[in-house]
């Protein structure tokens, strides 16, 4: 981490279990200096429940900083509408593909960039009283990321000459279920899985559970990744899917090996993405 005093110190607010700690960590002082405030940057396609837990986390009395959100609009809306005649130039997905020639592939990633990254740097400038495109001076800002022990690989440089990262998690050597441990021991509750609800990285856990707990979210999920099929494609050459089987959301075997009669050995716990 750069060793220049920045000007604002910002948490990347996830509202999953690594961001809810490093936040509830600082709010007890066991994280220094305290951050002038965090940002949930909202994709606006996020489950009910992380939705419910973001408004705990903003009530009087939990943080003693102040969290922003920040968005670009609607990224289930910018799918559909990338599937009609409007057009749409952002919601680009990482999907399943079933190639022309019967070949599989995968989609470009750019929602996290459009729909996460984007909308957190422009709230940031704002925080700072600078336009879009002023020129800010180096390490001005200092991020705070939510990557704990367990996902070291995903940690990368700042994007921005203007911002620094930091890892407090990384620095206080927790994984994600020392994360957990410690909401527990504070008798906190434990947020649920931070991502989007038609995420192409969900492990058929998270979809099981979507389609066993949640099931007006599950018929909305469904419904998306059948009209992602369905009229204009606008060039695309290949077939996209939701699931890493490539077939219809609503037609995948979700049961689990233990339902077949067989021992589960794993967890089947999904390590996340793009959810800081």
């Amino acid at each position: 981490m750069n060793n220049t005093m920045p000007r604002l110190r910002i948490l990347s607010l996830g509202a999953g279990v690594q961001s809810t700690t490093m936040a509830l960590m600082a709010a007890h002082g066991e994280l220094t200096p305290m951050p002038d405030c965090a940002i949930f940057a909202d994709t606006q396609w996020e489950p009910k429940a992380v939705y419910e837990h973001l408004k705990w986390l903003m009530s009087p009395n939990v943080l003693p900083f102040p969290v922003h959100i920040a968005t670009r609009g609607s990224l289930k809306q910018s799918i559909l509408e990338r599937r009609n005649s409007t057009g749409g130039r952002f919601a680009v997905v990482p999907w399943h593909i079933v190639n022309p020639d019967g070949s599989y592939g995968f989609g470009r990633r750019q929602c996290t960039s459009e729909f996460k990254l984007t909308p957190l740097m422009w709230k940031m400038r704002e925080l700072l009283g600078v336009d879009r495109r002023a020129r800010i001076a180096a390490n001005s800002v200092e991020v705070w990321g939510g990557i704990s022990t367990d996902e070291a690989s995903r940690m990368k440089p700042a994007r921005q000459q203007w911002q620094q990262t930091r890892w407090p998690l990384i620095e206080t050597r927790k994984s994600r279920r020392d994360c957990e441990s410690w909401l527990q021991r504070h008798s906190y509750p434990v947020p649920p899985k931070s991502s989007c609800l038609g995420c192409p990285f969900h492990s058929d856990a998270i979809w099981r559970d979507l389609r066993d707990n949640s099931p007006d979210e599950w018929a909305e999920t469904v419904e998306v990744d059948r009209a992602m099929r369905e009229g204009d494609a606008r060039g695309f050459n290949g077939v996209e899917f939701m699931h890493s089987q490539r077939v219809p959301l609503d037609q995948i075997d979700l049961s689990t090996a233990a339902d077949r009669g067989q021992a589960d050995l794993f967890d089947n716990e999904c390590e996340g993405m793009c959810g800081l």
